[in-house]
């Protein structure tokens, strides 16, 4: 049988998905390579992976799309993890630095400062640019909050927005997936998140940032009404920009 190939991210948020689909039996039907969100969606987009984790800004990039599982990568407000960091305040920023890890998140700094905060900002991806403020996502910013004069939690802000949840990353396939493959590679993924506190016990110290509450109570993973619903309005805010 030829094995599923799955690109998951390597990030903190999804290390339950991780240990739970390499402590389960699906582990042996598919090749798993983990890497940085917009790896993961240009490889799902290219066709070099069956399906991944991805930036669900970039769905509307994948041939034959389609969510395969009932797990993501969300937040019901603030996530913690996918912030703009300024100088300035929100209504000063001029020049915004994106991050080159995520179509996601920079996604929705543009979505938040022109629908939300009517801000006119010029963007770069230019890592030795100046800039006002940065988006800045994952581990990454774990404990970075002090360095800064004033921090957006874009999940925080989006809900403030909309009302809704939000969705940062899918499983998404490029193909058609069986139903047996599917129910096999859910269970794997809710054993994961069964187990969030071994996966908290490998997991090396942060300070300034509590793993624990990040795993349990700012992340959230499933795959709701509402969070579908935010996932469709955030697409049309992007066709909008």
């Amino acid at each position: 049988m030829n094995k599923i190939k799955i690109s998951a991210v390597a990030y903190t948020n999804t290390k339950a998905f991780i240990y739970g689909l390499e402590h389960s039996e699906i582990i042996n039907k598919i090749d798993l390579s983990l890497d940085i969100p917009s790896d993961c969606a240009a490889k799902v987009i290219s066709g070099e992976v069956d399906l991944g984790l991805m930036p669900v800004a970039a769905i509307p990039l994948v041939p034959n799309a389609n969510i395969v599982a009932d797990y993501c990568i969300g937040s019901d407000g603030a996530v913690n993890s996918v912030f703009i960091f300024s100088d300035v305040p929100i209504d000063e920023i001029k020049t915004l630095k994106l991050d080159a890890h995520s179509r996601t998140s920079n996604n929705l700094a543009k979505v938040l400062l022109k629908f939300y905060w009517k801000q006119e900002v010029d963007f770069t991806t230019e890592p030795l640019a100046k800039a006002d403020a940065i988006v800045l996502i994952g581990d990454r910013t774990f404990g970075k909050k002090d360095d800064y004069a004033f921090v957006y939690d874009m999940g925080e802000e989006w809900k403030n927005f909309t009302g809704l949840p939000f969705m940062y990353a899918a499983w998404v396939a490029n193909k058609e997936i069986s139903h047996e493959f599917k129910d096999e590679f859910n269970a794997a993924l809710k054993f994961g998140l069964a187990h969030r506190k071994e996966v908290l016990q490998d997991l090396p110290k942060s300070p300034n940032f509590d793993l624990e509450d990040y795993l349990y109570h700012k992340l959230q993973f499933d795959v709701t009404a509402d969070r579908t619903k935010a996932l469709q309005l955030f697409l049309e805010y992007i066709r909008q920009l």
